[in-house]
């Protein structure tokens, strides 16, 4: 029993033994990689912020490249007052929550009705749904079906279009096959049916999975505009995107126009607003709110992601 004890303390001395030069300059380079990238991600938002906030002068001459200077906040004053912006954030906000909710609930619906064996002709719909990923019928056709369903200067339109998603459907599917079938056989016994099954079993057990394409939809959702450009002519349910685009090819004159509305600072000078801080500016309030909500969930994109693309 000793030299057993023994054994196994030379053996865990060996594992936690000291850190060969190997070993150090291996983590050394890991985190030199890994931290680039990091400073290539974060890197582009600061640059949109300190811009945003600097003096618009020297922003539009490309001076500030890693501090801020002249900082003042004239700039979000003056472009939250833009005509529209507010009604555009909200037809944003409503489209993403509601969106990502149904597209969520929809998705692991289907991947769950697609995983269950006894569906009928499941192989022939299972491949109907995956065709759809690979062929497209072209922006025409697409229009005179969503014309004829009547989804023109329609807010329904940003809900339907995008209801099912088939690679996420996937994910779904192959995460629920990979649950053991005990927990839904003993609610069978207990005569529960596919909806009973599905919310009070599988749905549960999915939260990584849906909490992944839920991120998917969302970001997709809060970033699409040219659905509202092609279908959206008269502009009343305009998102925040579309109204970004719009501003951005037109920043020079709406900088004229919002400088004409005399911007004045604590000192009683008039500060001058640039298009560059226009574009700054606009583009930093459109990403900062998605910048909030992605990080809560990264924790389970690796989860979600590997277990959803694993079958077990």
């Amino acid at each position: 029993m000793k030299k057993r004890k023994k054994d196994l303390e030379l053996i865990s001395s060996g594992v936690r033994g000291k850190r060969t030069p190997g070993d150090i300059a291996v983590d050394v380079i890991i985190y030199i990689v890994f931290g680039f990238f990091a400073f290539a991600c974060f890197w582009p938002f600061y640059y949109l912020f300190i811009n945003s906030i600097s003096n618009n002068d020297l922003v539009e001459n490309g001076k500030i490249m890693f501090t801020p200077m002249g900082v003042h906040f004239d700039n979000y004053i003056r472009v939250m007052k833009i005509g529209g912006i507010g009604r555009a954030a909200m037809v944003s906000v409503v489209r993403t929550v509601v969106g990502t909710i149904l597209h969520v609930l929809c998705t692991s619906f289907m991947g769950y009705v697609m995983s269950r064996q006894e569906l009928w002709h499941r192989k022939f719909c299972y491949r109907y749904v995956i065709m759809t990923m690979y062929l497209g019928v072209g922006l025409i056709p697409v229009y005179m079906n969503i014309r004829s369903l009547g989804l023109i200067n329609n807010p329904l339109l940003y809900v339907i279009t995008g209801i099912v998603g088939p690679y996420n459907m996937i994910l779904v599917k192959t995460y629920v096959e990979s649950i053991g079938q005990s927990l839904e056989e003993s609610a069978v016994i207990d005569g529960a049916g596919y909806t009973t099954r599905f919310t009070r079993i599988i749905l549960p057990l999915c939260k990584p999975v849906l909490a992944s394409i839920a991120v998917f939809r969302a970001v997709g959702e809060w970033n699409a505009y040219m659905d509202t450009i092609i279908y959206m002519p008269n502009g009343k349910w305009e998102t925040l995107q579309s109204l970004l685009f719009k501003y951005l090819n037109q920043a020079t004159a709406l900088a004229k126009m919002l400088e004409a509305g005399g911007i004045v600072d604590e000192l009683g000078e008039t500060v001058s607003i640039s298009p560059a801080g226009v574009r700054y500016t606009l583009t930093f309030i459109t990403v900062f709110p998605i910048l909030l909500v992605y990080p809560y969930f990264q924790r389970f994109f690796t989860k979600g992601i590997m277990l959803g693309a694993v079958k077990g």
